[in-house]
């Protein structure tokens, strides 16, 4: 009697193996996770130049170069440092800032490209928007125009909040959407952000043409919109839009403290310590929470939008596509190998 164990019948079929994940996946999430590091550092040296845009605007040094893109006659990298001195030094800082701000957005426009969709348009506007600031502040100087001024302080604010979007939308929280919070809360939260942005712009209306109580207007109705925002999504645990939401509160208060402490100094005869260093430090710090109060309030706009970047929102129906096509497969390929069980396994229904 022979003891050897009868072999088991082989198919040719396998059991279907579980799609791995795309090797370009991880990439890709790299490549993202890059970009948004880029973009934070960007934002971070673009509060800076704001800076010194305002302190350039603020000591009248906004033409202590009288040329451009020259720094007299030399090129603007090699003008010698030992003539950097007073409004020089102030307006040849705030050229070279402005230098590192265009490169590094030339180079987070180059990270965002791979992303596709939504983001590497972002990017190109980001690139864009940042070659025409640099032209405006040259213009301003050689032509000489107050409007020029306006329209250069303006568009900073924007690329400031342009670059605000970016680092939320390249962050792995874009691809969450937010839960929890009232669906009305997406217009005020869109009223807020023009209604600060309007504010801004009001505010370059101050301080080159002297539309003092348009300024004053335009903080009221902040004031009435954004805490409105602020106090329907500190609620709502979201791990990006409740924080903001509570930090924003706090950059409101600071900036009613900057507001009014500026408005005393420059338009009172009230003695206000610190003396010409306060005349100073006051309109720099009030435009400086300015720009951060812009920021936040776009980024609260796009988390409650509803709608999360296309580039990460993309992956999961594709694989779960790919998973629901390879099951089919194996089903396919189990009924062509074992038709009598394939055929009992089924239920009267099918």
């Amino acid at each position: 009697m022979s003891t050897a164990r009868p072999s088991r019948r082989k198919t040719g079929c396998r059991r279907p193996r579980r799609p791995s994940r795309p090797r370009e996946r991880g990439a890709t999430d790299r490549g993202e996770a890059v970009a948004h590091r880029l973009a934070l550092v960007t934002l971070g040296a673009t509060s800076v130049l704001i800076l010194l845009g305002g302190l350039v605007t603020n000591t009248g040094a906004a033409l202590a170069v009288p040329d451009w893109p020259s720094t007299f006659g030399y090129n603007m990298l090699l003008f010698p440092w030992a003539r950097m001195a007073g409004g020089i030094l102030y307006e040849h800082s705030h050229r070279l800032a402005g230098a590192v701000v265009g490169l590094l957005t030339l180079g987070l426009a180059a990270a965002l490209w791979p992303a596709g969709g939504r983001l590497r348009w972002l990017g190109v506007t980001a690139a864009v928007t940042v070659v025409a600031q640099g032209v405006l502040g040259g213009l301003r100087v050689v032509l000489l125009e107050d409007t020029l001024a306006i329209v250069h302080g303006s568009l900073a604010q924007a690329f400031f909040a342009l670059l605000s979007a970016i680092a939320l939308l390249s962050s792995r929280a874009a691809a969450v959407p937010l839960r929890g919070a009232d669906p009305a809360v997406r217009r005020v939260a869109f009223a807020a952000a023009a209604a600060v942005y309007l504010q801004i712009v009001f505010g370059a209306l101050l301080t080159h043409a002297g539309w003092l109580w348009l300024h004053v207007g335009g903080a009221l109705a902040v004031f009435a919109v954004v805490p409105s925002v602020t106090a329907r999504l500190r609620g709502t645990g979201d791990p990006v839009a409740a924080p903001i939401a509570r930090v924003l509160l706090v950059l409101l208060g600071l900036q009613l403290l900057l507001g009014v402490g500026t408005f005393l100094a420059r338009f009172t005869a009230i003695w206000i310590p610190g003396g010409q260093t306060t005349l100073l430090v006051l309109p720099l710090a009030h435009r400086l929470v300015g720009s951060l109060i812009l920021g936040a309030v776009v980024v609260l706009a796009l988390r409650v939008s509803g709608h999360p970047r296309s580039a990460a929102a993309s992956r999961v129906p594709a694989m779960t596509l790919d998973v629901m096509a390879s099951g089919e497969r194996g089903r396919g390929a189990q009924e062509l190998g074992h038709p009598q069980s394939a055929a009992a396994s089924r239920t009267p229904l099918q």
